[in-house]
């Protein structure tokens, strides 16, 4: 749900005063727990650690981003594959399937020299 227009974005002092007179390529990770803050134009470039509830997410602003919250580009959720032992074994056989793949195209260039 996005804020009233008349309100305008919500784009925390905290970060504008991080940011504020500094160049993006001398900056380093700016650490931040202000997932709800928006990205503004001033932003880009910058990188920013964002906090997910355990660690800080590195996240380089770029110019499609402006208009998103911060916390949309540091997941609080870690994603644990489904499908047990059945998924393991399809994974085993497509990894398997790629080495043999690296090897055919090495010894065809070992071939043309």
């Amino acid at each position: 749900m996005s804020r009233s227009l008349k309100k305008g974005p919500y784009v925390s002092p905290n970060v504008l005063k991080k940011i504020s007179g500094r160049r993006p390529e001398s900056t380093p990770v700016i650490k931040t727990w202000e997932r709800d803050s928006e990205i503004s134009p001033e932003m880009v470039g910058f990188r920013f650690g964002v906090h997910n509830g355990k660690e800080h997410i590195e996240v380089f602003v770029t110019e499609e981003m402006v208009g998103h919250r911060l916390g949309e580009f540091a997941p609080t959720r870690k994603f644990v594959r489904h499908g047990g032992k059945m998924q393991k074994e399809l994974e085993l056989k497509k990894k398997e399937a790629e080495i043999a793949a690296a090897q055919a195209a090495k010894a065809v260039v070992e071939a043309k020299k």
